[in-house]
């Protein structure tokens, strides 16, 4: 088992190898990872519904684009607040700060008290989860990448775009990954 916040804050690249629908082609961050299993967004995945139809509060304070994101397959009837943190500033009210630049964010909270302290805020609805042990499984399968999150993955405005530049800033094997073909057998 590995250390529990050893891979919070960090990214989950699905590999090529992952061919399941719900992760193909996905990129997670992971708020939590400890020896009861881990919890992550998927990044990448924008719904066909906009924010204001389901948190009309939040339309006007949600990053581009204003859509609701399915977080991953588990708890969709609910939602949950990721926040970017501006560099140097204490979370606001409304903020709890997970780790690095990244906090959860109380969808019941003012958006205005929330957004004049954080750089962007996106919506999901459910999210990935994974029980004890199974993560680790599965990247002893090598089924995900592991790479360091940046503040702008969370609110990039070209979400289908995620995956491949993720890839490409690592360089080397996982920036060559990143130009394989959607199907695997022209690559």
């Amino acid at each position: 088992m590995t250390d529990g916040t050893a891979l919070q804050g960090r990214l989950l690249v699905a590999t090529p190898r992952l061919q399941e629908d719900a992760f193909y082609r996905t990129v997670i961050l992971l708020l939590d990872h400890g020896e009861h299993g881990a919890v992550g967004v998927v990044l990448n995945r924008p719904s066909a519904v906009d924010v204001g139809e389901v948190l009309p509060a939040w339309h006007a304070h949600v990053s581009s684009p204003p859509q609701l994101f399915q977080g991953g397959p588990v708890g969709l009837d609910g939602a949950m607040g990721v926040a970017t943190l501006l560099p140097g500033v204490a979370p606001s009210t409304g903020v709890d700060r997970m780790t690095g630049p990244f906090g959860l964010v109380d969808l019941d909270a003012d958006p205005d008290q929330v957004v004049a302290h954080v750089d962007g805020v996106r919506v999901f609805a459910g999210y990935a989860g994974w029980g004890e042990g199974q993560l680790e499984d599965e990247l002893a399968d090598r089924a995900w990448f592991v790479v360091d999150a940046l503040p702008d993955d969370v609110l990039t405005p070209t979400p289908s775009q995620l995956w491949r530049r993720v890839l490409r800033r690592q360089g080397g094997d996982l920036a060559i990954v990143s130009t394989y073909a959607d199907d695997a057998s022209l690559n």
